[in-house]
């Protein structure tokens, strides 16, 4: 996966702008009404959306595993720290925190690998600390493309595979924590030669 990412952000750059999803402000809302001050980003990419936090008040840590990236982010993410790794070797320090926010991160690995993210997430997250994660959902319309390699699980791009998951799938691998709120949102995106289209995420708001 980081081969796959690296070359993107090396080719591409901003791919997505400088606008963070519309899923931030939404749990930016969430993480001050449950008192979050210090924020986890696994997966941070080139920081848009860790930015957005950093700008709403909170202290930020970002992770991402492309060198790129975080060279971009480094650029345009005043306020936010940057670990260069996998989110699957955290923690990269001592560090907990009260809230995690995660954008499509988590539907990037096979079943025992997001089981492995989401105990480490767990191990840096504070007793009562809540988080807030997006992933692809069954709506897409990359659903059931590409080859197959584990169920609901297909490489959709080359080097890119993609679980994509139910309502009930996602709040079981969630089993761990307390659900407080799941739902479906709808995230516009304009970029490359894809162009204007809209992906059918499924949030989920969990507590420790």
């Amino acid at each position: 996966m980081n081969t796959f990412w690296e070359e993107r952000f090396c080719e591409e750059g901003r791919i997505w702008g400088d606008t963070p999803s519309r899923t931030v402000d939404y749990a930016i809302g969430l993480f001050n009404n449950a008192g979050v001050q210090r924020v986890l980003v696994p997966g941070s990419g080139y920081g848009r959306n860790a930015a957005a936090f950093a700008r709403a008040g909170f202290s930020v840590t970002g992770i991402e595993n492309s060198a790129t990236a975080v060279t971009l982010a480094l650029q345009n993410s005043e306020g936010v720290r940057y670990h260069l790794g996998s989110v699957l070797e955290m923690p990269f320090d001592d560090s907990m925190y009260d809230g995690i926010y995660c954008f499509n991160v988590l539907h990037l690995f096979r079943k025992n690998d997001r089981a492995a993210f989401l105990a480490r997430c767990r191990e840096q997250l504070k007793e009562g600390g809540v988080m807030f994660f997006i992933v692809f959902s069954d709506r897409e319309p990359s659903y059931g493309m590409g080859k197959k390699v584990e169920e609901n699980t297909f490489e959709s791009k080359p080097g890119r595979e993609v679980h994509y998951y139910s309502a009930e799938d996602l709040v079981s691998e969630f089993r761990d924590f307390e659900v407080l709120e799941t739902g479906i949102m709808e995230d516009p995106e304009d970029h490359g030669g894809e162009g204007r289209h809209i992906h059918q995420l499924r949030y989920i708001y969990a507590r420790n």
